[in-house]
């Protein structure tokens, strides 16, 4: 895809994403603590599972004093079915303990202080500094990695160096928005396999790059 093409991309995909549901890390944005606790509950578990149990964790606690005041064995039975429901018990506990400890209880800003953080990369670091802080910053998932190279924008072979990337490549007016746009793009059209390329109102920009077969 040519570089110049990415605003007409970015203007295209805005406009068709309105007819689809929200990711689920976009719905729980009250506060920075909620933003990032989902985001850990999201990791590999489909968005209905998330967002229920986002629901159950957080009418139990919101607050980090609130979290390690309860104990893990309640925190898992409250968010499952996610995955790897048990390890993630223990990392909510983990970060909250560190948040309190090291930042006075409130969710850092900052890409680096979040990343010290345990069980947080880059993806969720980014995917707070932008949601939870409106701060520029490229979180890049599964959709995002794929997308980007199947424009042919980049070359990449994992979602780290195709934040960087994107980082020397997007236009910065677009970083925060770039994830929302191919997250919901690639949950509902652009599949990892068989794509809806006779649906996609981007294909004209599209190099199709790895695409086998499609619909």
């Amino acid at each position: 895809m040519n570089s110049e093409n990415i605003h007409q991309v970015v203007r295209i995909l805005r406009r068709e994403i309105r007819q689809w549901p929200v990711p689920a890390i976009g719905h729980y944005t009250e506060t920075p603590f909620t933003v990032l606790i989902s985001c850990i509950l999201s990791l590999r578990t489909q968005d209905k599972t998330t967002n229920a149990a986002s629901e159950r964790l957080f009418a139990i606690a919101n607050t980090p004093e609130k979290i390690l005041a309860t104990s893990v064995r309640v925190i898992e039975k409250a968010i499952y079915p996610v995955s790897f429901y048990r390890v993630k018990a223990r990392t909510i506990h983990g970060i909250c303990g560190q948040l309190i400890e090291r930042f006075g209880g409130q969710v850092p800003s900052n890409l680096e202080e979040l990343l010290e953080l345990p069980g947080v990369g880059r993806k969720t670091a980014n995917i707070v500094v932008t949601l939870a802080f409106r701060k520029a910053g490229i979180a890049v998932d599964t959709h995002v990695h794929r997308i980007s190279n199947r424009l042919g924008y980049v070359k990449t072979k994992t979602p780290d160096q195709t934040e960087m990337a994107l980082r020397n490549k997007l236009p910065r007016r677009y970083w925060v928005i770039f994830n929302d746009l191919l997250v919901t793009y690639g949950q509902n059209l652009c599949k990892p396999i068989s794509p809806f390329c006779s649906k996609c109102k981007i294909v004209a920009y599209c190099r199709r790059v790895g695409v086998i077969t499609s619909r």
